[in-house]
């Protein structure tokens, strides 16, 4: 009974420490199952992924974070990370350096070296007078400046007065008054009575105000010279004296060429040579030194084997003041090319060689002579060739050219002075032909 006591006062006792022992080990959490976060304020990472932990297990996000650099709080100490994402930024290490830049431009191509010549501007020639015994007679040119630009009539004026006249066509504006009016002065010297006035340009300003201008104002001055000669006897007034213009025409110092040319007119052609059934391109200029325009015409012409115009065999292909007969003659091509300049006058001949001349070589002369450009053409001053069976001018006044088949009468009066006054000889060549199957 004593012994069955002691026994079961033992298992209870026993019984007794297993409940404490255990009810502690419930209230107390055991350190070695939580996995340790933090140490020394940074995050620690479980050394063993273990699925079954229940640390993990409890952790259940809905979708992926975003990698995030650690968060600051207001203290400027980092954050604590309770989802652990700064741990699994700080795996990644550090970000390796950029290493792209903007790409560089390209450099430009260097600029070639071109041929260029800086072009000074020249006389556009747009002005011509004729002083008549009381009155002046001016044209000027709507190509005032002689860029092509046509301009209008109302900017010009005479001293103040407007056009009295406008040839289309020709696209000439016409001024006339008399010697004391449109703002004329006068001056006495010793042995002549000068007028003077005055041709204004005055561009107008431009329709949409803009701040540019492409044109200057411009006075182009016109002196009309009298001598002082009287006549005191009871007999009518006979002037001697001759227009100034036409004086100065007549009396100024001219330069005549003939030059060949290459396909395009532009530049004088640097070699002689041609083939058979080539064209030779010559010009025919004069050059003045004053501002009265002329006009160049090409008398006649002949062509020899030599440079002696009297010499046999002699060729003949223009005559006639101005009639260029190659064409009606041997039914060649050559022709006069429309004139574009009044100082200029260009022609066409269709190659040829003299017969048994081994030489190839011809020597063109011609007799050229000039009018003032504002005299129309007529019978001795014209340029006509002969195209599907009749005769054409250059100068696109066909009438004059009726007489081309005929003879070509001289006139009288002035024209015969200018005639004798405004001409000379111009000469070209040798120019070497050769058949055009081959070489010589």
């Amino acid at each position: 009974m004593g012994l069955r006591h002691i026994c079961f006062g033992l298992v209870a006792i026993l019984a007794l420490c297993l409940s404490e022992a255990q009810w502690q080990r419930r209230s107390t959490p055991n350190q070695s199952s939580v996995p340790k976060r933090f140490e020394n304020g940074i995050p620690q990472i479980p050394q063993r992924f273990d699925p079954s932990s229940p640390v993990f297990a409890r952790q259940r996000f809905s979708a992926p974070f975003p990698v995030q650099t650690p968060a600051r709080s207001d203290i400027g100490k980092p954050s604590q990370d309770l989802l652990g994402v700064q741990t699994k930024e700080l795996l990644l290490g550090p970000v390796q350096k950029l290493m792209w830049s903007f790409p560089s431009l390209p450099e430009e191509p260097q600029q070639p070296d071109v041929p260029f010549d800086l072009r000074y501007p020249v006389p556009a020639n747009s002005v011509a007078a004729q002083c008549r015994e009381n009155s002046i007679y001016v044209e000027v040119l709507k190509d005032f400046f002689g860029t092509g630009q046509l301009v209008m009539p109302s900017v010009f004026t005479l001293g103040g007065c407007t056009a009295t006249g406008e040839d289309s066509s020709a696209q000439v504006l016409i001024f006339e008054s008399e010697l004391h009016a449109c703002g004329s002065t006068s001056m006495v010297t010793a042995n002549e009575l000068v007028y003077m006035f005055s041709i204004i340009y005055t561009p107008k300003r431009a329709s949409y105000g803009g701040p540019i201008v492409r044109s200057s104002g411009a006075v182009v001055g016109i002196e009309c010279h009298y001598p002082r000669a009287h006549n005191v006897s009871s007999d009518a007034l006979m002037p001697t004296w001759i227009p100034y213009a036409t004086t100065l025409v007549a009396e100024e110092f001219l330069v005549f060429s003939l030059r060949l040319m290459t396909d395009d007119w532009i530049f004088e052609r640097p070699a002689n040579q041609y083939y058979l059934g080539d064209f030779i391109n010559i010009e025919a200029s004069v050059r003045s030194y004053n501002h009265v325009p002329l006009r160049v015409f090409v008398d006649r012409c002949v062509a020899t084997s030599v440079p002696d115009t009297s010499a046999i065999p002699r060729y003949s292909f223009i005559e006639n003041h101005g009639c260029l007969v190659d064409a009606k003659l041997t039914g060649s091509r050559s022709r006069f090319m429309p004139r574009t300049q009044f100082d200029k006058l260009q022609f066409q001949m269709e190659a040829f060689r003299f017969q048994k001349e081994i030489s190839g070589f011809v020597y063109i002369t011609c007799v050229l002579k000039v009018a003032a450009a504002s005299t129309p053409t007529n019978v001795e001053q014209k340029a006509c060739s002969f195209s599907a069976n009749r005769w054409v001018s250059a100068d696109e006044d066909d009438q004059v050219c009726g007489c081309c088949d005929t003879t070509c009468g001289i006139r009288s009066g002035s024209d015969l002075l200018l005639k004798d006054l405004q001409w000379n000889q111009a000469f070209v060549g040798p120019i070497r032909v050769k058949d055009s199957f081959g070489p010589m």
